[in-house]
């Protein structure tokens, strides 16, 4: 059994590669300033980055976990997504109204997708 590790800390990695399956801790905007439309763009983004960086890309997605901080951003928040995931491979999605660890943030995702 292979388990590869990804940009690694004393906390986490990263990407997480088994059986060839990609595993992303949370991602956050880069801006956390901004509004749920580029949080979520830029966020989207850092996702695309991880997984093209292991061979794998958001056409292999398994399934997504979102956290909004208030719901009242889920149509925002969807306007991009349904442009940024590719017709008819969207994955396995849930979306939930969470606490951020950062009161600015408003969105965060976590993925799993083949590798």
């Amino acid at each position: 059994m292979t388990i590869e590790r990804y940009q690694t800390n004393a906390r986490m990695s990263r990407v997480v590669v088994h059986n060839q399956t990609v595993y992303l801790c949370g991602q956050v905007a880069e801006d956390r300033n901004a509004d749920i439309s580029d949080q979520t763009r830029t966020m989207l983004a850092k996702v695309d980055q991880l997984l093209e960086s292991v061979g794998s890309s958001r056409s292999k997605l398994l399934s997504a976990t979102i956290y909004l901080k208030d719901m009242a951003d889920f149509a925002g928040m969807n306007a991009v997504w349904d442009d940024w995931v590719p017709k008819g491979q969207a994955p396995a999605r849930a979306c939930v109204e969470a606490a951020m660890a950062a009161p600015e943030l408003r969105v965060e995702i976590s993925v799993v997708a083949a590798l």
